[in-house]
């Protein structure tokens, strides 16, 4: 199994980048399946419907989220309801009865015979969100499962790098690849666990180059400069040169077999 893995898609930049380079790497990769993190796809936050839509159509079979996952919820419509939908948000939210969190935290897709079971989980350190454990939570998960797969698949959307590293540890031979999500900054450590699971600590972005990790500079300078957000204007989103980040994947019954890293830079 082959699988293409996009990093944040952030704003419309990213989104540009998507869509002019999507043809070459598919051509270059031949991917059975594509997963791109779009917790920033509109304009820096959350989903919304005709953005999933638009990634569906360029053939993306599983988009993961984040912490901003719900941050355009108003304007997000089926995409969370919708069991059609590709869009999946962090599993490891508290859920109560009474106060049902929108959408599913993993998915499965199945495409020429192979099925991959894709799951997205969030840290619970240095996160806004109370959640759940994320390492007693996976834990839980894949011990319940009553079905097989060719591929389980994690995005961890975290701010750490320990954390990644340990949950690629903690999960070795049960998944094939662990990567992060978040920081948008690619990192140079993938690597394969000893018993297969392939990890990246940080997939990095899709979006504009010259950015704050998206937005403009000084939109986020004064919070910098002085410690607090009572100057600068409100974040914006930068409208330029891209960038695409990711990673390539190749697994061979349930292990990862090589990992390789993409970056286009404009």
């Amino acid at each position: 199994m082959k699988i293409l893995i996009l990093g944040d898609v952030f704003g419309r930049t990213g989104r540009r980048m998507v869509t002019e380079n999507i043809g070459a790497l598919r051509a270059k990769y031949a991917p059975d399946f594509m997963i791109a993190n779009s917790e920033n796809i509109t304009g820096g936050k959350g989903p919304i419907e005709k953005h999933v839509e638009a990634m569906k159509d360029l053939g993306f079979d599983i988009l993961t989220g984040g912490n901003h996952v719900f941050s355009n919820l108003k304007d997000s419509g089926n995409i969370f309801s919708d069991p059609r939908s590709i869009q999946i948000r962090p599993a490891n939210y508290c859920e109560h009865q009474d106060y049902p969190i929108p959408g599913k935290g993993w998915k499965i897709v199945e495409k020429n015979g192979q099925r991959l079971l894709v799951i997205n989980l969030m840290s619970s350190t240095f996160m806004h969100d109370s959640l759940d454990n994320p390492f007693q939570y996976i834990e839980k998960f894949l011990s319940g499962l009553t079905e097989t797969y060719d591929a389980i698949v994690v995005d961890f959307h975290r701010e750490t790098t320990a954390e990644l590293v340990n949950m690629a540890h903690f999960l070795d031979g049960q998944v094939a690849v662990v990567y992060g999500t978040h920081t948008h900054v690619q990192t140079n450590d993938e690597r394969i666990f000893p018993k297969g699971t392939g990890m990246i600590t940080d997939l990095g972005m899709t979006g504009a180059l010259w950015s704050s990790i998206g937005h403009t500079f000084e939109s986020r300078l004064p919070s910098l400069l002085t410690g607090t957000r009572l100057f600068g204007p409100k974040a914006e989103q930068v409208i330029g040169e891209g960038i695409l980040t990711g990673i390539f994947v190749e697994i061979q019954a349930g292990k990862c077999i090589h990992i390789e890293k993409i970056r286009i830079q404009e």
